[in-house]
């Protein structure tokens, strides 16, 4: 889709953006970003592509299909359901992705819309997809899952009747590993995420990531399969050590529910998460770029990666922006894992070190806007003690072209970047 967008401005077609010059006054930003919005619209719209189908009532069991590409998962087709409740808020309704468990597909899928028509949380809609295929595709974390998520993610932020501040993504047992995996992948694009009957190894979903999102894990105290009352006990450890360094961030709700195994009340879960409002461009993030399925993000809030210090590595980005002095401040680190933890059945990973050492070779872009800094005074950015950049920063049509094809994010068309070498 980013390509044909490229190509498409590139020709003058209908998603061309009507603009004379590439810099952009400071008091005409919100213009732009208005225009090159519609040009996004204009050239998804014109895409070819399975479309997500019309809205129904969650009565309808109204439901659809995307084949996924055979180069990710042959002969995968992704069913889903897509269904209201309630009547439209007049800023959209949320958003809830919903992943089931590892049963009978059939059985689980259709359990997932019952679910949802029980939960305490409309106005609301659901996607509840269908795992397309068992065996060793049973994971909803695979690549071919993550072009799934990615398109899902791209059409929603395009309707009018989604609130782009109102995403979540939740699940139960094999859907709740799905989900803190991808609640940690993707934390730039949900307001909050709530696994269930699940407890994931950190090194697959790093804590550091949830810092701008609400986060609940519910669990039973005696869920002793593949230790998910053990892995859960430790993801509540981290977030409750990660909140108390940083205060502002982390709001979490982890729970070993007592005398409960595998089947616990699910029904808390979404009326918890959708109290959150997502903040799509925090003044402080925190980022473990680390591969999911062999895949890494292109980029993470305001942070576009264009060169990795290592091919197969994990980097860790703390950035913390001081608006009041113009400053925008970062560490960079190379991140490496040692196992301290291993079962002796399953050769599960529980539980890790990680060692940090400046990043000695990097690129990366910062993308900023002007709730972030004040673009009529000089910006200075330092990166692991140094200072990289001092100056003004002039807003342009470039940086707004270049943020809404990395991220599709109304919240994020950027009208500025500066490039870190």
């Amino acid at each position: 889709m980013c390509d044909y967008f490229g190509e498409t401005l590139k020709k003058g077609g209908t998603a061309g953006v009507a603009v004379p010059e590439r810099r952009i006054a400071i008091n005409q930003i919100g213009r732009v970003r208005e225009a090159v919005w519609e040009a996004w619209r204009q050239a998804n719209e014109a895409f070819e592509e399975e479309k997500l189908i019309p809205l129904k009532s969650i009565d309808t069991a109204n439901s659809g299909k995307w084949l996924l590409p055979d180069s990710l998962e042959p002969q995968a087709t992704l069913n889903y359901y897509f269904v209201s409740k309630g009547e439209q808020p007049s800023g959209g309704y949320p958003l809830f992705l919903y992943l089931h468990g590892s049963g009978p597909r059939d059985r689980e899928w259709a359990t997932g819309l019952k679910l949802a028509q029980m939960f305490q949380d409309a106005p609301s809609l659901y996607f509840i997809p269908q795992i397309p295929n068992e065996g060793q595709w049973y994971r909803w974390y695979q690549r071919s899952k993550q072009f799934a998520w990615e398109r899902l993610l791209r059409q929603a932020l395009l309707r009018p009747d989604v609130d782009p501040g109102k995403i979540y993504v939740f699940g139960i047992s094999e859907g709740g590993y799905g989900s803190q995996r991808i609640a940690s992948f993707y934390a730039d694009y949900w307001a909050a995420a709530g696994p269930m009957a699940g407890g994931e190894p950190l090194k697959n979903a790093p804590a550091e990531n949830l810092r701008n999102i609400g986060f609940s894990l519910r669990t039973g105290a005696i869920d002793k399969g593949f230790y998910r009352n053990i892995l859960t006990g430790y993801t509540a450890d981290a977030l409750d050590s990660l909140e108390l360094l940083m205060p502002d961030g982390f709001r979490h709700k982890v729970e070993l529910i007592p005398e409960r195994g595998h089947h616990i009340d699910y029904a808390p879960t979404t009326p918890w998460l959708r109290n959150f409002t997502r903040n799509a461009v925090p003044h402080h993030v925190n980022w473990e770029d680390y591969p999911m399925d062999g895949r890494y993000r292109t980029g993470f809030y305001n942070i576009a990666v264009l060169k990795r210090p290592a091919a197969d590595g994990r980097t860790y980005y703390q950035m913390d922006i001081n608006r009041a002095e113009n400053k925008v401040t970062l560490t960079v680190d190379d991140v490496t894992y040692r196992t301290v933890q291993r079962d002796s059945i399953w050769g599960i990973e529980m539980k890790f070190e990680r060692d940090y050492k400046p990043a000695a070779q990097m690129a990366f872009r910062l993308y900023l806007d002007e709730t972030m800094i004040d673009f009529y005074r000089p910006v200075t950015v330092t990166v692991n003690g140094r200072t990289v950049f001092e100056g003004k920063i002039r807003p342009n049509i470039n940086a707004m072209l270049a943020s809404v094809a990395t991220f599709y994010d109304p919240r994020r068309i950027f009208p500025a970047f500066i490039d870190i070498k």
